[in-house]
This record gives structure tokens, sequence and C-alpha cells, in this order.
């Protein structure tokens, strides 16, 4: 089975890094630049297992994402993980508190991105620990 994520992030770079850590451990990935993009994406019938979700991005940002998507209970089964620069307590308490499940924080490793996602029991079983 593919495991699908949606990569957010304003910085195409940063869309770049998260999507080939997220392939590496045999996602199949699609990107968005804000949170519109990717709801947008969701409105068009592709929906992910995962969300990666930057917090600063134009247009909608990550916050507001999660709260649109949190909003459509048909949506309700995708695991959201802000990963972001955002590293104040107060900021990862808003974020978990509107629905997200997990928090990154930037600059991270491949290796935290695969223990977030074995925590969240979302690593494709080929990958070992």
């Amino acid at each position: 089975m593919t495991v699908r994520a949606l990569v957010i992030d304003d910085s195409r770079a940063m869309r770049r890094i998260v999507s080939g850590t997220l392939e590496g451990f045999g996602y199949e990935t699609r990107q968005a630049g804000h949170g519109q993009e990717a709801l947008d994406v969701l409105h068009g019938g592709w929906v992910p297992e995962l969300c990666t979700i930057d917090w600063n991005m134009p247009v909608m940002d990550g916050l507001q994402f999660v709260n649109a998507v949190r909003a459509n209970p048909a949506w309700r089964p995708v695991t959201l993980m802000m990963v972001t620069s955002e590293s104040e307590h107060g900021q990862i308490v808003r974020a978990l508190a509107a629905g997200a499940h997990e928090y990154v924080i930037k600059p991270f490793t491949a290796d935290a991105i695969r223990d977030k996602l074995a925590l969240l029991g979302l690593l494709p079983q080929e990958v070992s620990l």
C-alpha cells in the first residue's frame, strides 16, 4: 500500500527536502506552496494520510490550514504534522490544540522525521528503525 503525504511549505527548497525525506521512507508526495493551495488539492480528491505543514506562509498559514482541515469531517483521518521554525512553547500548544498531531522544529534530521512517523504509526513497513 502506498502512503501519501502532502508537503505544505512556501519554500520550494524546504518542500524538496521534506518530500525527498518522505519519499525515502516510501511515501508518494505532492507539494503545495501555502494552505489554500493545499486545501485545493484536498478538495480535488487527493486526500493523503499525512500533511506536513509549515506555519508561516502567505495566503493561508499553517494554523489556518489545520483549522480548515479539522472543520471538515471527511478529512478527520488525515494526520497533521507541523514542520516549522516556530519553536515557542505557546505556538506548539496552539498547533496541537487546533488538531495537529505532531510538531517538528526546523532544522530537522531525517531521523527526527522518521521517529515522529513511527510514533504516529505512519512509517511504511519496509523502513527499518
